[in-house]
């Protein structure tokens, strides 16, 4: 019983002492904190190296900011597979800056801005590169102007997707008739889902972490999309029929906070940016290198690769462009621009 009271105030002081020495710690970590700009970044792909756009932008990213000695600085921290939600509430997330980065396509914040559809329009583009030189003359512009003041969003920089959208099936299609009745899921995007019906689709919106199982449960028959996407996240395993409908060249857009934007310092800001938009250029690169390289695998993994009629989709799709330009007005200049680049 003599030990207890020794035992006690031994643990009072020692209890004491480590309280002093914990006086000066938040200091400590509160400098630390403030030394290292801590950034999410969100995707809707899988955590796959090679072929999912999300987790290849990000690699790059990471090693763009270390080469530009911003590695200590900046800790942005990758969040694939829906871990923070399915897009369309990601994509608000960015706008009210709860998320500072995400990587997806043009496509979502259409819902935002229905601007930024121009460039889902079927068969606008002819290729990543004519969409690159479109870029570069001006026509991507409106758009990043109408998201930032319409969504608080800013575009760091544009991207690939990994290869045009096409249309992956449980049954053969080489022509619009092929695809009549199918339920083909789309983006909850207007403007894709009204490209896949123009196209003969049972277009049905679904958000993307949803398609696998709604395929093996036969609520969809099939999809569009890129083949690195679908080699990354196993689509190929409910669906054996691939037609290379090609009928959007979706680009790959790096959204960024306008929130994040502002409370950034300005010098660790500019530092940022350039290093963002040098993981895009190498990302554009890696898309166009894996496309072909997924293909292969897909035919690899049983999947019958099919060179479809696709001036006929063209030709049933035509009417859409006209038809978005009289209910948006301010995509004619867009249009216009593409337009100029496709001979």
């Amino acid at each position: 019983m003599g030990a207890m009271p020794l035992s006690r105030r031994r643990f009072l002081r020692a209890s004491q002492t480590a309280a002093a020495g914990l006086v000066f710690a938040p200091a400590l970590i509160g400098r630390a904190e403030a030394a290292t700009l801590k950034l999410k970044c969100s995707s809707s792909l899988p955590n796959d190296p090679k072929y999912a756009n999300g987790r290849v932008y990000y690699d790059n990213l990471v090693k763009s900011l270390k080469a530009a000695g911003l590695g200590e600085q900046i800790d942005v921290t990758f969040f694939p597979d829906n871990q923070l939600g399915q897009e369309i509430d990601v994509i608000n997330s960015v706008k009210l800056g709860v998320i500072d980065l995400m990587v997806s396509g043009s496509s979502i914040s259409a819902n935002l801005v229905p601007l930024v559809g121009t460039f889902d329009l079927g068969y606008l583009f002819t290729s990543y590169e004519q969409q690159t030189k479109a870029f570069d003359n001006g026509a991507a512009k409106p758009v990043e102007d109408a998201l930032l003041k319409g969504g608080n969003i800013r575009i760091i920089a544009w991207a690939y997707n990994f290869g045009a959208r096409s249309v992956l099936a449980k049954k053969k299609v080489e022509t619009p008739e092929d695809l009549a009745g199918l339920k083909i899921r789309t983006l909850p995007n207007p403007v894709i889902t009204e490209c896949l019906r123009l196209m003969g689709a049972a277009a049905t919106p679904l958000a993307f972490g949803e398609i696998y199982t709604a395929l093996q449960a036969g609520v969809l028959d099939g999809l569009e999309h890129d083949p690195p996407t679908i080699l990354a996240s196993k689509f190929y395993e409910t669906a054996k029929n691939y037609a290379l409908t090609q009928h959007i060249f979706s680009p790959l857009a790096i959204y960024f906070s306008d929130a994040t934007y502002t409370r950034m310092d300005p010098k660790l800001r500019d530092g940022f940016l350039d290093a963002a938009r040098k993981a895009a250029t190498d990302t554009r690169a890696h898309g166009l290198a894996v496309e072909k390289e997924a293909l292969a695998s897909l035919k690899d993994k049983g999947v019958t690769v099919v060179e479809c009629d696709k001036e006929a989709f063209r030709k049933r799709v035509l009417p859409q462009t006209e038809n978005f330009i009289k209910a948006h007005p301010d995509a004619k200049p867009v249009v216009d621009m593409i337009r100029a680049t496709q001979a």
